[in-house]
């Protein structure tokens, strides 16, 4: 029996490679309990140790590149995850080398990237400006999931429009719509170059989460692993976190 259930999360793994946040809203753990709620082993790779709390975002200590790639070689002798939801990571250089090593691990691992460039409680990422570098990442993905400040950072130069056309060429959007000023909580989804679908919320009203954007995107994830077509996995997922959002009214959700 033990045997039958180990075999049994082998085959039922995903992995996230983010952040450790204690207070277990955002990052690592926040991403394990989304995974487990879809009944998935989730794995989990650590790029930062943050010092936080569901309000207060006050240092980051970046894991070395070389001990990020160790953590994911080692998971990779034993498992074999499908998919893999990656959050904040140091730079788009280190970024860049982790899904190229995804990639040569397993060629057919789809990665869903959530490109944090800024903590809700206002800490920067990836302060350096490099997008000469994001083209090769996008390749190598299969959906990311800006929220519209995200969006518009990526590509100073670019318009909103203009970057979503760009990056387009590339991988799958989710463009999430908290942050947008008309049609608030109006997510959009872009996959295969030329189609869009607007997804509407349901609640009327949510309570804000800390953590918001990283349950979205491994409920996101969650769902590829289970083989669900990606316009109902990303519906799937905006429903999800709706839930999530109004299971109670403090900045902490729970996962149901």
């Amino acid at each position: 029996m033990q045997k039958e259930n180990c075999s049994l999360l082998i085959d039922n793994c995903i992995l996230t490679i983010a952040g450790h946040d204690p207070s277990g809203g955002a990052g690592l753990t926040s991403d394990v309990k989304t995974f487990e709620a879809y009944v998935l082993y989730g794995l989990s790779v650590c790029t930062a140790i943050t010092v936080q709390n569901d309000i207060d975002f006050k240092k980051c200590v970046w894991v070395e590149p070389d001990v990020i790639i160790s953590q994911i070689e080692t998971l990779f002798e034993r498992f074999t995850p499908p998919v893999v939801k990656i959050g904040i990571v140091e730079s788009w250089s280190v970024l860049l080398r982790i899904v190229n090593k995804l990639k040569a691990l397993n060629s057919e691992i789809k990665i869903v990237l959530d490109p944090i460039v800024k903590a809700s409680a206002g800490f920067d990422f990836h302060s350096e400006e490099n997008q000469d570098l994001l083209d090769a990442i996008w390749k190598q993905c299969y959906i990311i999931t800006p929220n519209y400040d995200e969006i518009k950072s990526l590509y100073p130069k670019l318009s909103a429009e203009e970057t979503i056309e760009h990056i387009s060429n590339f991988t799958n959007i989710y463009l999430k719509g908290g942050h947008r000023a008309d049609k608030k909580g109006w997510d959009e989804l872009y996959y295969n170059k030329i189609v869009q679908t607007n997804i509407e919320p349901k609640a009327a009203t949510v309570f804000q989460k800390h953590g918001s954007g990283c349950v979205l995107s491994s409920a996101l994830a969650s769902n590829l692993a289970l083989d669900i077509v990606l316009e109902d996995a990303a519906k799937n997922a905006k429903y999800y976190t709706e839930d999530f959002l109004n299971s109670n009214e403090s900045l902490l959700g729970v996962h149901n």
